[in-house]
């Protein structure tokens, strides 16, 4: 890192979306809002299932087209097969009961009955899982689990490019019914919208928040009513509730399951998202949200836009908005618009959350935070982050130019992180609830091998578009081994030449150097070592504060730390004190106002009279360090790339002394 500061514990971080807890009453016990459960699961219907509530607007006429397309020899767009092709009654109603029954296994049993039980002080998320796991290891943990969290970070990275892109294209192509003139300009309309999203990013998503769930009743709603309208077009439809159908087609369809189940995982994508915002929402309200509203709507849009197909073969070419009358098909885009660019929101800012979460814990060095409301803390912005994910959405936007094409990119970073989940889940349950092998195993592998099956599916879409989330996610996954190997590193080879800080203070009573008025305050990541920083001031400076403070800031391995807990003071001597500050990690470091703290305690702090020492690394490339040399040199790249410990920690700049410091790596 390039300051002393804590080198936090490897990945043990929850996911969660916006900070709504000002929108919805006080934060109750661990940051959790006591608003009432109603509101909670209004809210949550914006924020929790904006992804798979715009899902339908593609996945049907995906998973129809793969079926028929790929049984039909492959001549042809599959889209002209399938309006020149009767499409036949066994694959529509095959193919909607694997979608119907995928959203109840995957969704319903894996996320909302199961998982949303793992939680950690009430946040879920893949990291929360890893935290979980790692805890219920205790001595054992390895590099597996760490790996795996990383791994599950990665593929989110990956899906909060995706989504945006394929939600907001899919929402714009509706303008092609309306007016086929401007077929032409869907790509720049799509890429106008995606600009204008992450462009208002740095205003905060507070204000805008509270009306997503609003927003968001009213599209289940409208998903609901015109599936129920259509019901009527054929009412054989409702056979495909049955269970017997879905697995038929793969008896009768053998050679296109694969492919087809790679088009059905797009029906659950967001799945991942009511467990990572279990936090902000609460199990209940989620759950709720879901079984009495989301599930139901989406089940019955599928089941219209299944008999739609049956009575109209022609209406695959886009058989969500064809369920729409004539006249409501340009309020529907506007509708489907709102809604896509909602989904995109709530992935955009996970990506800020679990950014910040991943700082804190070490995965990735500092990058500036920016905080948007007063109120919440969840309320974060990273400039850095929102320009990578704005160039990257719009370069998917141009390369694949349609949500049917970005469709093949989509499923692999999705259960690529649900098969994290499953393996995680079985250490959690197994070693943390304590049950028998026997028993977890009944439980999670039926699911893990559920989530196998979609992601070996998807994997047939390697080249056509899956290669895009493998190489996000294995770059971000290097990116990440590089600085918790290359840190740990670092941290060894300082620790050979630290000197114990009880020796050195013993030194300084014997031989006292000149003494100045006031505080100096010197962070270090190891309170039982003399942080350089003071031994480069007694060195050149010849000089040592009236009082002395030796600060170390932790990341804990819970989403929040009660303030009571905050901040733990014991003395050395009359002039030196240890003093450790210890965050959530889904907190923002203040080192000032955990100083503040300490007056309850007795503890004189001025904010005027203090100096804060930081020591400022230049590293160096060794052929030594224990890493390829290439590596030395992304570590240090990444190291330059950190914005300074001043602003990380909110310490104000005109108190802070730097001293510098070279290394080798």
């Amino acid at each position: 890192m390039g300051h002393d500061q804590p080198s936090p514990p490897a990945a043990k971080a929850g996911d969660s979306r916006f900070g709504l807890d000002d929108g919805h009453g006080a934060p109750g016990p661990g940051g959790h809002s006591t608003a009432s459960y109603a509101t909670l699961a209004i809210g949550a219907l914006g924020v929790v299932y904006g992804d798979i509530g715009t899902s339908p607007l593609y996945a049907l006429r995906e998973t129809v087209l793969a079926a028929t397309g790929a049984s039909s020899g492959g001549h042809g767009s599959a889209v002209d097969i399938a309006l020149t092709t009767p499409i036949p009654r066994t694959v529509v109603i095959g193919v909607l009961s694997l979608i119907l029954w995928s959203l109840v296994l995957v969704v319903t049993l894996k996320y909302v009955v199961l998982l949303l039980r793992a939680d950690n002080n009430g946040e879920g998320g893949t990291l929360t899982l890893v935290a979980l796991a790692q805890r219920a290891l205790g001595r054992m943990r390895g590099g597996v689990v760490l790996f795996l969290g990383m791994a599950g970070a990665a593929l989110f990275y990956s899906d909060a490019v995706i989504t945006p892109a394929i939600s907001v294209l899919s929402a714009v192509e509706g303008i092609k019914l309306v007016t086929p003139a401007l077929s032409e300009y869907v790509v720049t309309i799509a890429s106008g919208i995606l600009i204008a999203l992450f462009l208002v990013q740095s205003r905060g998503t507070a204000k805008v928040a509270i009306f997503f769930g609003p927003v968001m009743m009213v599209w289940f709603l409208t998903l609901a009513g015109l599936g129920l309208y259509h019901l009527s077009d054929d009412f054989s439809i409702l056979t495909s509730i049955n269970p017997y159908y879905g697995l038929q087609f793969f008896v009768l369809h053998p050679g296109v399951s694969l492919a087809v189940l790679g088009a059905v995982c797009l029906s659950v994508t967001g799945a991942e998202a009511l467990y990572a915002d279990m936090g902000h929402f609460g199990r209940g309200p989620i759950r709720s949200a879901w079984l009495y509203l989301v599930f139901p709507a989406l089940w019955l849009n599928y089941l219209g836009q299944g008999a739609l197909i049956l009575s109209d073969p022609t209406a695959i070419e886009n058989p969500f908005y064809r369920l729409a009358p004539e006249g409501f098909i340009l309020p529907l885009v506007i509708m489907a618009t709102i809604a896509t660019i909602i989904a995109s929101q709530a992935v955009i800012t996970g990506a800020f959350s679990l950014t910040r979460q991943a700082i804190q814990l070490g995965l990735l060095p500092r990058l500036e935070i920016r905080h948007t409301s007063e109120h919440t803390s969840g309320q974060i912005y990273i400039p850095r982050v929102n320009a990578m994910l704005l160039i990257v959405v719009l370069l998917l936007v141009w390369t694949f130019r349609s949500s049917s094409d970005l469709s093949h990119a989509y499923g692999i970073s999705v259960f690529g992180a649900m098969v994290v989940d499953s393996l995680l889940a079985f250490i959690v349950i197994s070693k943390g609830w304590r049950w028998s092998v026997t028993a977890t195993a009944v439980v999670i592998v039926p699911f893990l091998l559920i989530d196998v099956a979609f992601f070996s599916a998807n994997l047939l879409k390697l080249f056509s578009g899956g290669y895009v989330p493998v190489l996000m996610a294995a770059s971000l996954v290097l990116l990440m081994a590089t600085w918790v190997r290359g840190t740990r590193i670092l941290f060894d080879k300082t620790r050979k030449t630290d000197v114990p800080l009880l020796e050195l203070v013993g030194m300084l009573a014997k031989s006292p150097p000149y003494r100045v008025k006031g505080m100096a305050v010197f962070l270090t990541s190891d309170p039982q070592t003399a942080p350089a920083s003071l031994l480069h001031n007694l060195k050149h400076n010849k000089v040592l504060h009236e009082r002395n403070v030796i600060l170390t800031v932790r990341s804990a391995d819970t989403p929040r730390v009660a303030e009571e807990e905050r901040v733990r003071l014991s003395r050395i001597t009359d002039d030196f004190w240890r003093i450790e500050m210890v965050y959530g990690y889904m907190e923002s470091p203040n080192v000032p106002k955990g100083l503040a703290m300490l007056r309850k305690q007795g503890f004189k702090f001025d904010i005027m009279s203090t100096s804060f020492f930081l020591s400022r690394r230049s590293i160096k490339a060794s052929p030594q360090s224990g890493m390829p040399i290439w590596q030395d040199k992304l570590y240090i790249s990444l190291t330059k790339s950190a914005t300074d410990a001043t602003s990380f920690f909110q310490i104000p700049t005109g108190r802070v002394v730097e001293v510098g410091t070279q290394v080798t790596v």
